[in-house]
Parts: structure tokens; C-alpha cells; sequence
């Protein structure tokens, strides 16, 4: 049996997992996972429900049907293939550890997405890239090419089909247009030390402060530079004993994982925007190899 995936928003209310149950049922489909989240300051519903199709129904067949139940609840909805991998673009600059983990986890199968290029402002890793026969694209970012440079890559992500861009330590500012055109669709990762020490060595300020966790924070991304509602954090302790190197190199693994780990919620459409925030549902029983299985 194909699986899909039903992810709906809408106003709260009253009956709406059982409307959205009873018509999956009616429709000859088997419900093997479902959550849900009703957040009472805001008076939003949100669900997501994986289900197979035990009668063969398409997408377009069981999406036309659910119209009457939507337009009843008012619902924001859309009915997923978990099959299909969502076509990603990876842009980077010259940290590579975000880039080559990414890399790995896509090649082994860990993180089941397709990626169809990855732009950088720099010629550092194109190599790794077309080793992995992926479309590499240096694209140089100026201020006074910036307009143009933004075009250019707008135009591979529209000809492409991404659906995801991915900045995996891409150091460039993206324009106010561009975060509105990928609104919802791009993620971020920076380390948690914002903004408290910014600049170009952040692990340093924080050796020399006495830090003791290091941390990691993977967002959307919006106009406004490093807060966008946020999907995944973690930590790691550090202690007195440690070198700046260690800072940056503990630094660099939580990084890897808290972008994956964003990426792999993103992908399986278990973040739903709340406003400033996210609704992020965890993953499926058997975490995420079931999910790859699927």
C-alpha cells in the first residue's frame, strides 16, 4: 500500500479529528499514525495524519473529496505522497562540516531528500559536490551584484523545482524579497551564542566568557536576521579544561545534527508555522528509520 500524509490548519473548534477520521475511513484508508495540537492562545488546530490507501485512492481522488470537510472547518490542508523526496537545494560558504554531513546522511540513506544543486559564493567544495553528481553553481555575492546574484539563484531553485533551500553555513544576508518568496521555506543554522557574541569567532568570546554549553539553533528563515520562528535546538556541556578548538569542533557536531534533525522534521511536513513559533510533531514510533521506511 502507498502511504500519504494529510496535514491540515484551521481554526479551533469542535469534531474536527473525527470529521478528518471518518473520512479517511469512508474512503477505504488505514490510519497508522496521528497528532494533533490545539493551541489555546492563538485558536489554531494543527494535525498530521499518516495513512495508507487500502482501496488504491490518488491524491487528487481523496483530495477532491475532502473539499466538503475543509471548506466546513475552514481548513488549510494538503495530502503528501511520503514516497515522493522533496527536491532540496543546499547553499554553503566555507564551513563545510553542515555540508558534508547533509551529504552523507542523503548518500547512506538517512535523509531520504533529492538534492538538485548546491550554490555557493565560492569554489571550495565543488569538487565534493560533482563527486556526487550533483549540479554545483558559484554564484559570487557583492553589494553591487547582490540583486542579480539573488535572481540567479531564484531562477535554479524555480527551474530546479526545490522546494527547500537549505542554508548549511551560507554566509551571505538573503534579501527581504527572497525571505518572502521562500516564506516557510528555508532553514537556517547558527550557533546559539547569538546575540550575545556575534562577529566572525563567536566560540572564542565564548571560551574567553567561561561558557559552559554550547549550542546550536536551526530556524526559517525571515527578514528579520537570525529569528525566525525556530525548529530545532541542542546543547552540548563544555568545561574549563577545554581549547577554543574544542569550542569550535563540539560546536561544528551539534551544528550537523540540529540542521539534519530540522531537515528531517521538514521533509516528513512535521513543522507547521504558528505565527513566530512552530508546532513540531515528533517523529513517528521507531523515530526515524520508520520514517524512512515509509
Amino acid at each position: 500500500m502507498t502511504k500519504y500524509c494529510l496535514t491540515v490548519t484551521c481554526p479551533t473548534t469542535r469534531g474536527i479529528i473525527a470529521a478528518i477520521a471518518n473520512y479517511l475511513a469512508d474512503s477505504g484508508c488505514y490510519i497508522f499514525d496521528s497528532s494533533q495540537y490545539d493551541d489555546t492562545e492563538t485558536g489554531k488546530f494543527f494535525m498530521r495524519v499518516s495513512f495508507a490507501s487500502e482501496q488504491g485512492k490518488d491524491l487528487a481522488a481523496l483530495a477532491e473529496g475532502f473539499g466538503a470537510v475543509a471548506k466546513k472547518f475552514d481548513m488549510v490542508f494538503k495530502f503528501h505522497d511520503e514516497a515522493q523526496k522533496m527536491k532540496v537545494i543546499i547553499m554553503v560558504s566555507r564551513f563545510g562540516h553542515c555540508l558534508n554531513d547533509l551529504l552523507y546522511r542523503w548518500r547512506i540513506g538517512a535523509l531520504p531528500i533529492d538534492i538538485v544543486a548546491v550554490i555557493s559564493n565560492h569554489m571550495d567544495y565543488q569538487k565534493v559536490v560533482v563527486n556526487h553528481d550533483i549540479p554545483y553553481y558559484c554564484i559570487k555575492v557583492t553589494k553591487e551584484n547582490k540583486p542579480q546574484a539573488e535572481a540567479e539563484q531564484m531562477r535554479i531553485v524555480r527551474e530546479s523545482g526545490a522546494e527547500l533551500i537549505v542554508l548549511a553555513r551560507y554566509m551571505q544576508v538573503l534579501s527581504d524579497d527572497m525571505c518572502r518568496v521562500m516564506s516557510g521555506r528555508i532553514i537556517n543554522i547558527h550557533h546559539s551564542f547569538l546575540p550575545s557574541f556575534k562577529g566572525a569567532n563567536p566560540y572564542k568570546q565564548a571560551y574567553e566568557r567561561g561558557v559552559k554549553l554550547i549550542g546550536a539553533t536551526s530556524h526559517y528563515v525571515t527578514a528579520d536576521l537570525d529569528e525566525g520562528p525556530i525548529i530545532e535546538q541542542d546543547i552540548i556541556r563544555v568545561t574549563h579544561a577545554q581549547s577554543p578548538e574544542d569550542y569550535v569542533s563540539l560546536g561544528r557536531d551539534v551544528e550537523s545534527q540540529v540542521l539534519a534533525r530540522a531537515i528531517h522534521a521538514h521533509i516528513h511536513r512535521r513543522v507547521f508555522l504558528n505565527g513566530n513559533k512552530t508546532v513540531v510533531f515528533p517523529a513517528s514510533p521507531g523515530g526515524y528509520a520508520s520514517e524512512r521506511m515509509g
